[in-house]
């Protein structure tokens, strides 16, 4: 699931480790944090995080090293030789509403650094619009809109690919193959359909609803994903992808896809989380206890990536604040205060300790103005970028071909590998 790159921060010196590959997975995903150990090596610790803020140089050259899967060898009676692959990166952002910063932040921004150190696949997860009501105008418009704007962003596409989930149909097949091996059981247990059917009513949500996980999974699993960035509120889903993924290697595949004349082992790869450790979340400007959304009710509860210069300034002046003298950052009575400051930080790159010392004596009127300046100057290149690219409809048709042609290779072949495990007559071009 990127042409100019807007943002290229320097890398720290510090490394970490290269554990996806050497290790087989576990029930808890991994975390990798940053330690006093050696030479800059790192810790390991169980947890579901994989902080990679400050990436060095010779982390870029850990990530790209090359290892053998088994897992994306083609199925067949005769062990084929494994594929040689860097590590793998897939995420993507459904195309409903406009992106805000929220998303860019949160997300895109950190893909950006990713595509540098692993094999990336970002996706403009259109299948995942359509579990609620919509709008098929509003969708197909809001589909370019999303893939120009992860260019605008420095996705760049010689470095990642970039495509559309339904140009890649393997998602909706192996979505299907993986609902018939997953317990209706694990899905009522997402908090999200919970959530959203109390809201809306059970006879009036969409079956797609409950089932989107299983989908989400599917998106995952089809790259053999090594790493999957995710937000907080998205770990439950990321851990059902985990589980799924080891139900169904456990009940079709080893020895019991090898008889059916497969290569046997595991047919998918196990993902692991990447959250940021800033601006994984990025809060309301209008409740600093809820995540800025593009499904809220009210504009001003978010600043989208296209909002014009004026229109920013309008936001940030009118956000929620609080009526404590000075400004901190991590005091958990003051959410509104920690979110603001966090986004004044990732919009300009100074560090929340030097953040802290400069606005500790700040007015709330003063530091808005400022922070208003930072996000309109960090937003400009963006939104120059973002409509050369939609305005080149040839160029934009180009990078989601050629994205979403890298991506069916890769999708059809671990799909062909679950059919066969799972018992499927082989398509017959398959048999040539």
């Amino acid at each position: 699931m990127p042409a100019s790159l807007l943002f290229r921060p320097p890398l720290a010196l510090r490394t970490f480790t290269t554990y996806l590959s050497k290790h087989p997975y576990r029930r808890q995903s991994k975390i990798f944090r940053h330690s006093a150990v050696g030479n800059g090596g790192c810790s390991l610790h169980s947890s579901a995080r994989i902080s990679t803020h400050d990436i060095s140089c010779r982390a870029i050259q850990c990530a790209a090293d090359i290892a053998t899967d088994p897992a994306l060898s083609p199925a067949s009676k005769t062990q084929a030789p494994a594929i040689a692959r860097r590590k793998r990166v897939l995420s993507g952002v459904q195309p409903t509403g406009t992106l805000h910063l929220g998303n860019y932040l949160g997300a895109i921004r950190n893909w950006v650094k990713l595509q540098e150190l692993y094999e990336t696949y970002f996706c403009v997860v259109d299948l995942h619009a359509i579990t609620l009501p919509h709008e098929p105008k509003a969708l197909l418009e809001a589909t370019r809109q999303s893939a120009a704007t992860y260019i605008a962003c420095g996705i760049d596409p010689e470095r990642a690919n970039i495509f559309v989930q339904s140009h890649v149909s393997a998602h909706a097949e192996l979505a299907w193959l993986l609902s018939c091996g997953t317990p209706i059981g694990w899905l009522r247990k997402m908090v999200q359909f919970k959530e959203k059917s109390q809201a809306r009513g059970a006879e009036e949500v969409s079956t797609g609803l409950l089932t989107y996980p299983v989908l989400m999974a599917a998106d995952i699993l089809l790259y053999q994903t090594d790493v999957v960035p995710v937000g907080n509120d998205q770990m439950q889903h990321l851990e059902l992808a985990r589980d799924i993924a080891e139900r169904m290697n456990s009940k079709y595949g080893g020895n019991k896809w090898k008889k059916l004349g497969g290569r046997g082992g595991r047919i998918f790869k196990v993902p692991d989380a990447f959250i940021a450790p800033v601006g994984a979340r990025v809060m309301s400007l209008t409740d600093g206890t809820s995540k800025m959304s593009k499904s809220a009710e009210l504009d001003a509860s978010r600043i989208n990536l296209l909002d014009d210069p004026k229109l920013i300034q309008q936001k940030v002046k009118r956000a929620k604040t609080d009526t404590f003298e000075g400004l901190e950052f991590g005091n958990p009575d003051r959410p509104e205060a920690t979110n603001l400051l966090g986004i004044y930080s990732l919009c300009t790159g100074v560090s929340m300790d030097v953040i802290a010392e400069e606005v500790k004596g700040m007015r709330w009127g003063h530091f808005k103005s400022t922070l208003a300046d930072a996000v309109v100057a960090h937003f400009k290149p963006i939104q120059q970028r973002y409509h050369e690219v939609i305005a080149d409809n040839t160029y934009l048709d180009q990078v989601l071909a050629k994205g979403a042609e890298e991506a069916n290779k890769t999708a059809n072949l671990t799909l062909e590998n679950c059919r066969q495990a799972m018992g499927f007559t082989p398509k017959y071009a398959a048999r040539n």
